[in-house]
């Protein structure tokens, strides 16, 4: 169990802090829905989160396989829809891999990037479309 408090701070401004560590950021509504966009919005971080998390899992298989997927990156795109309510409809996420890791580590690694917690934890109407730059 993760404790993380949330602290309503006026003008659609949110801090959070992560209990273990004390780490805390701030959040804004996006400038589309009354905020001034002025730092990640909540949806913002389920993008993020996704993101992260698809390249931690896809790193916690590569030390245990010995594989090196440092410098790795992830781009993420989100994409809101207003029917049937305002909601993440999209997310787009391009994995950059590191030049190096052998060909037969691609299959796992992006079965390890699909099936990531946060991917998991999403409603199947978000949709994913993921591509993957294994370097040269």
């Amino acid at each position: 169990m993760v404790e993380i408090r949330v602290r309503y701070e006026g003008d659609l401004h949110c801090v959070a802090v992560h209990g273990p560590s004390n780490a805390s950021f701030a959040t804004d509504a996006p400038v589309d829905n009354q905020g001034r966009g002025e730092s990640f919005s909540p949806t913002d971080l389920v993008a993020t989160a996704l993101g992260s998390c698809m390249l931690t899992t896809m790193g916690i298989l590569a030390e245990r396989e010995g594989w090196t997927l440092d410098g790795a990156r992830a781009r993420v795109e989100k994409h809101m829809v207003a029917e049937p309510s305002r909601r993440v409809g999209r997310l787009v996420v391009e994995l950059s891999m590191p030049a190096g890791l052998p060909a037969d580590s691609r299959a796992p690694l992006e079965r390890a990037a699909r099936g990531c917690p946060v991917r998991e934890s999403l409603h199947p109407d978000v949709a994913l479309e993921l591509s993957i730059d294994w370097g040269a």
